[in-house]
């Protein structure tokens, strides 16, 4: 059965605001639960990586509702978060609010954007990362694109994302568990099992950490890794821009 959120071509992008529109208000619940958690470790991974010294410039993209942007502007690097969904956006500029209010506010700042066309200069920024977003573009390929173009000689770009176990055994439970658990997850607290299911249907067009790391080599970046978590049903793909 096709699910209601997935569509190739350009009918991707349309489909994919529609999804983030119906979950922007549980998506950082949903996060927790259907993570039992975990996914707070695993972007505290990616900001380790990101290695901020203060006043260097960074660019979070699909930055969702902003656990990483925040992270990155803490740590005082001057953070722009840019989204495609609105929604979403309006919970990341909830959350900067309340900071504000409570003396916290790290002061990034918020753009609804294309991660496939950034309206933002070659050579911008010393950290470009993506958290769970590189997936759901129309063309990943132009999203990592895009990253190096706005990257700085020395730049570090991370991505963080599912990925796909190489052991099979380990992968077809992973995949058991995305095709029933999640989408039931998704409908008992979100009211809509289809939201979740998404998350499988995109991971099958999705080839993943192996092939982010292929695109990083074709661009010429260095140090190059992966780093698999939970047996490779996360990873992050990290590379830097050659100085």
């Amino acid at each position: 059965m096709s699910n209601a959120f997935f569509a190739p071509g350009e009918q991707r992008a349309a489909k994919v605001n529609d999804l983030f529109a119906r979950i922007a208000r549980r998506y950082d619940f949903l996060n927790d639960l259907q993570s039992f958690g975990l996914h707070r470790s695993w972007k505290r991974r990616v900001i380790k990586l990101a290695a901020v010294k203060p006043g260097c410039r960074a660019l979070d993209l699909c930055c969702g509702t902003g656990d990483i942007t925040f992270s990155l502007a803490k740590r005082g690097a001057e953070t722009t978060g840019l989204d495609f969904s609105p929604q979403m956006l309006e919970v990341a500029a909830e959350r900067n609010r309340r900071l504000a209010s409570e003396h916290q506010n790290p002061s990034p700042t918020f753009l609804q954007g294309d991660a496939q066309q950034l309206p933002f200069a070659d050579a911008t920024f010393d950290i470009v990362t993506v958290g769970y977003g590189l997936r759901n573009l129309t063309s990943w390929e132009r999203g990592v694109d895009e990253m190096f173009r706005v990257a700085k000689p020395g730049g570090r770009l991370i991505v963080l994302d599912f990925g796909k176990p190489p052991n099979a055994l380990w992968r077809a439970v992973y995949f058991t568990h995305l095709r029933l658990s999640v989408p039931l997850i998704g409908l008992l607290f979100c009211g809509n099992a289809q939201a979740y299911a998404y998350i499988l249907e995109s991971l099958k067009h999705y080839p993943a950490q192996l092939a982010v790391a292929d695109k990083m080599r074709s661009l010429k970046l260095k140090n190059i890794h992966v780093i698999n978590l939970l047996g490779g049903a996360m990873a992050i793909n990290y590379g830097e821009k050659a100085s």
